[in-house]
């Protein structure tokens, strides 16, 4: 990330999601607010054979009027339709009915693209079904298509780039987006990540042992694993003074972003937490803030052992005493690990946690309810926390391969 002096203000002017609480803004708080977990039976795909049958799956939904057009099912995946629809209703929020006028980019991550739809192509093509097999299932298997078809359907011309690098794919996606505005490349970005359920990251995360046969439980003491999840995250970022122009107010500042990668193992976090602890110091710095304005952490938590422990040290590396005591929440007890758009959804999260001035729960679950002792964070449970005159936030976003990634976020005050 830029760490240099910046001379643009970036400003979150929309935001967009589908996840499993419903398509839109207005369900995703109503349940993160609630702290009601989405993480249920699903039926994405037959999983009766699978060690776990749990996910957060986003279910048919209102398209706001997006199905209507012929494209939306002939020509897109399952992730390039939650990718339309979040950037569909980020820009609407932020007032932007056209890009034509705009110098636009796309920015998004991805992990899995239209690998759902290259799993059903297989699936026909092995049971000798060549008439129903299409070839573009196959074709959508492409981890950068949800970004194109974003591209594509709101007619950005600009640059439009697709980073995957596992679960901090969305994150780093907004970090190269925020490089871009401010930079002046680009005078809108549309950033964000997408990725669907599918049957190969289910049966390899299940292989590798690392999902709970209950709702992931983040944190907690006899925590086992973590959950999936599916759906999309979109950001619209501008500068500020262009949002301050037209008249419209921002939801947030987007401060900072920060990466760092520690390459101690393909699967496993360093214990230490050194990578992550860098990444929030770098996302920190290129915010121009001290730890000390942080008013609460988002943090990556997935309630596997290793990830939430190594997380842990982490935050003592950045915070010192004050480690156990920041308000800290984890999205992913409600929506579960949406992958390459995880980092995105957990910067909306974090965006309307600010706009809101409180922190949204998670729920207290019957099996290990109580927070790890080990692991003594400040863990908000069951209902909201008001945090009146909140500064500022912090979202974290970890992946295999040491992929470690950090965005921070400003609550908007016009002063």
């Amino acid at each position: 990330m830029n760490h240099k002096a910046v001379s643009r203000r970036v400003a979150v002017s929309g935001v967009g999601a589908v996840s499993g609480l419903g398509w839109g803004i207005g369900p995703l708080w109503e349940g993160l607010r609630a702290g009601r977990t989405a993480i249920r039976p699903f039926e994405r795909f037959d999983n009766t054979a699978h060690r776990t049958h749990l996910a957060a799956e986003a279910a048919d939904g209102d398209s706001n009027g997006l199905a209507s057009d012929p494209r939306w099912r002939r020509l897109l995946s399952l992730a390039d339709r939650f990718a339309v629809f979040a950037a569909a209703e980020a820009l609407a929020m932020a007032g932007l009915a056209s890009l034509e006028d705009s110098e636009a980019g796309v920015f998004f991550g991805s992990s899995t693209g239209g690998m759902f739809e290259s799993e059903r192509f297989f699936n026909e093509f092995l049971r000798g079904r060549w008439r129903s097999a299409k070839l573009r299932d196959l074709a959508s298997q492409q981890v950068n298509a949800p970004g194109d078809a974003v591209a594509r359907w709101f007619g950005v011309s600009g640059p439009v780039r697709t980073i995957s690098s596992a679960c901090s794919s969305g994150a780093l996606a907004l970090g190269a987006a925020l490089d871009a505005v401010r930079s002046g490349e680009v005078d809108v970005a549309v950033a964000g990540g997408s990725d669907s359920l599918c049957q190969l990251t289910y049966a390899g995360f299940n292989a590798l042992r690392s999902v709970d046969e209950g709702p992931c439980r983040p944190f907690r003491a006899g925590r086992e694993g973590m959950s999936f999840g599916e759906g999309s995250a979109v950001l619209v970022l501008e500068p500020l003074e262009r949002v301050l122009a037209r008249g419209a107010e921002p939801l947030a500042e987007f401060a900072g972003a920060g990466s760092a990668c520690d390459a101690h193992h393909m699967t496993a976090p360093d214990p230490s937490g050194a990578g992550a602890a860098a990444a929030m110091e770098a996302a920190l710095l290129d915010a121009g803030l001290p730890a000390g304005e942080v008013g609460f952490v988002n943090a990556h938590g997935t309630g596997t052992p290793l990830n939430d422990a190594a997380e842990w040290r982490a935050l003592q590396r950045v915070f010192g005493e004050r480690a156990g005591e920041i308000p800290l929440t984890a999205t992913k007890a409600l929506l579960g690990h949406l992958l390459g758009s995880s980092g995105s959804i957990e910067a909306v999260a974090t965006v309307l946690c600010l706009r809101h001035e409180e922190l949204h729960p998670v729920p207290t679950c019957s099996a290990g309810a109580a927070v790890d002792p080990e692991l003594p964070v400040s863990l908000v449970l069951d209902r909201p926390l008001p945090l009146p005159g909140v500064k500022a936030a912090v979202s974290t976003s970890l992946a295999f391969g040491g992929s470690n990634a950090a965005l921070v976020f400003s609550r908007w005050k016009d002063s």
